[in-house]
């Protein structure tokens, strides 16, 4: 009888023999291009049972071929079941549910994510260095690091910079970092969380961007860095923001987690500061589950981002691999003994951040779609507000910074001071008739319980954060909204504005 592997010759073609099954016999078909099984031979039926005692023996592929084969024929099988069971439901106005924002995605990444299962190497891998060489080349920068998350990738960036590797120019407790309080609360957390002093400037409304014009009058002699996010996918003023880090010789780090894909006078955002952070869970703009990433040009700092995000080792192999550095053993560093493993030698107080390969095997799959999934957003922000025009006494809308081409996250709408109506009634009404919405984040951070007892600095009135506290939501533009489900979202907000003002 034929062995698993076995290459046999049956009319006229050859057949790799990939299922031996009691008294079934499964063979593939392998000068089919398409890849599909060919015969399926069992006792019952006498015909193909003789065929197959007729056939001639050929060989045996190789093992690795015979996987290739057999990772195929489940692929197949992958994308039969993403068809039957992922497609995407119809929309029903005022039955289905309209999302601030979620995944997009096909069968292409579910096969990534089934190729990489079947290799079964749990930690980060060949797609993890696959992510991160396509990404840094995407962004144009030369480092390019994954991690867990786009809140580990702000901590991250912000640790990184207090290695001791940075000379007189690392962040030590007590240091200042200039920051917004108008947003995401881990943003601000890793600056608490590394014993740094947050000093906060309110932001523009319409753009809800640091006041730019508030920056300079907010450092002191303790201030070092400069670390804010590009709002909803709209860039900060970034000739501002970096010739104020360059005159005070501040650090600048951008949190690039809701802005991928967007342009600041042509450039990506988070590639103007000394670091960048982004964001990879489902709501943003590519996603593989839980992910970030942080970027770099700087060769000290991409060892430093590496070192806290892999127990704060000095070592640079990557899992799996050893003596990478040709020295394992030819290292003293600390007060160890000479020779000490250097894949045991740790320079930082690090944390374990990686990501896993499946995970970024999704995520290969996922930056090849960013291009549409920007032209989709930036479609979807100008549609809902080509429709919005009747409610322009009541609301302030979004305005894109100048110079800038944002890839927008989502779409923020506050209500005017001029205004009698409320912000709750409104975002009640559309709950109600299945419109998604959510506040900009914390609203005014230092309001948050969290920020019970947390030291900080004001540098001025935080008036419009708290004015976004309390009168500012957003809804949803990401792609997987269509024009249709955009029409309906703007109704909606007409509709919930006239009834608001009764």
């Amino acid at each position: 009888m034929y062995q698993l592997g076995d290459v046999i010759q049956i009319s006229g073609k050859l057949e790799t023999i990939i299922e031996v099954n009691g008294k079934t016999v499964i063979t593939y078909d392998s000068t089919n291009e398409s890849g599909k099984y060919s015969l399926n031979y069992a006792n019952k039926n006498e015909r193909l049972k003789e065929e197959l005692e007729q056939s001639e023996y050929v060989g045996c592929i190789e093992h690795a071929e015979l996987e290739k084969i057999k990772r195929k024929l489940i692929f197949e099988k992958v994308v039969e079941f993403h068809d039957l069971f992922h497609g995407k439901p119809e929309f029903i106005r005022g039955q289905s549910n309209l999302s601030y924002a979620g995944k997009v995605y096909d069968q292409n990444e579910m096969v990534a994510l089934t190729d990489a299962s079947l290799d079964f190497w749990l930690t980060s891998g060949r797609y993890t260095k696959q992510f991160e060489k396509e990404l840094a080349e995407y962004l144009g920068v030369k480092y390019a690091l994954l991690t867990n998350s786009g809140s580990s990738a702000n901590l991250l960036a912000i640790s990184a910079l207090t290695s001791p590797k940075l000379g007189e120019k690392r962040l030590m407790p007590g240091d200042e970092v200039i920051t917004v309080a108008a947003g995401f609360p881990t943003t601000v957390a890793p600056i608490v969380q590394n014993k740094l002093v947050p000093v906060f400037v309110d932001v523009d409304l319409g753009t809800y961007n640091i006041k730019v014009n508030e920056i300079e009058q907010a450092i002191s002699s303790k201030t070092k860095a400069i670390m804010i996010a590009h709002t909803m996918g709209n860039p900060f003023n970034l000739d501002a923001v970096v010739e104020i880090a360059k005159k005070y010789d501040l650090w600048l780090i951008e949190d690039n987690c809701d802005a991928l894909g967007s342009r600041y006078n042509g450039q990506l955002t988070g590639t103007f500061g000394h670091i960048g952070t982004s964001s990879f869970y489902p709501p943003h703009h590519i996603t593989m589950g839980e992910g970030g990433a942080v970027y770099t040009n700087d060769p000290i700092l991409k060892l430093a981002i590496e070192s806290f995000r892999d127990w704060g080792r000095d070592c640079w192999c990557p899992s799996g691999c050893d003596n990478t550095c040709k020295k394992r053993f030819g290292w003293q560093l600390g007060q160890l003994p000479y020779g000490y493993d250097h894949k045991y030698t740790y320079s930082h107080l690090g944390y374990n951040l990686k990501v896993t390969d499946m995970q970024a095997a999704i995520g290969t799959e996922q930056l090849k779609k960013l291009p549409l999934f920007i032209e989709r957003r930036i479609h979807n922000f100008d549609l809902l507000k080509s429709k919005l025009n009747e409610v322009k006494d009541d609301l302030i809308l979004p305005e894109a910074t100048e110079k800038s081409q944002p890839s927008w996250f989502g779409f923020i709408l506050t209500v005017k001071d001029s205004s009698k109506i409320s912000r709750n009634k409104i975002t009640e009404f559309l709950e109600q008739n299945k419109v998604q919405t959510r506040m900009l984040f914390a609203g005014n951070l230092i309001k948050q319980p969290a920020f019970n007892g947390v030291e900080y600095r004001l540098a001025s009135s935080l008036s419009n954060t708290d004015k976004i506290m309390n009168d500012t939501f957003l809804v949803g533009v990401y792609p997987g909204l269509d024009d249709n489900m955009i029409d309906y979202m703007a109704k909606q907000i007409v509709e919930a504005v006239k009834i608001a003002r009764i």
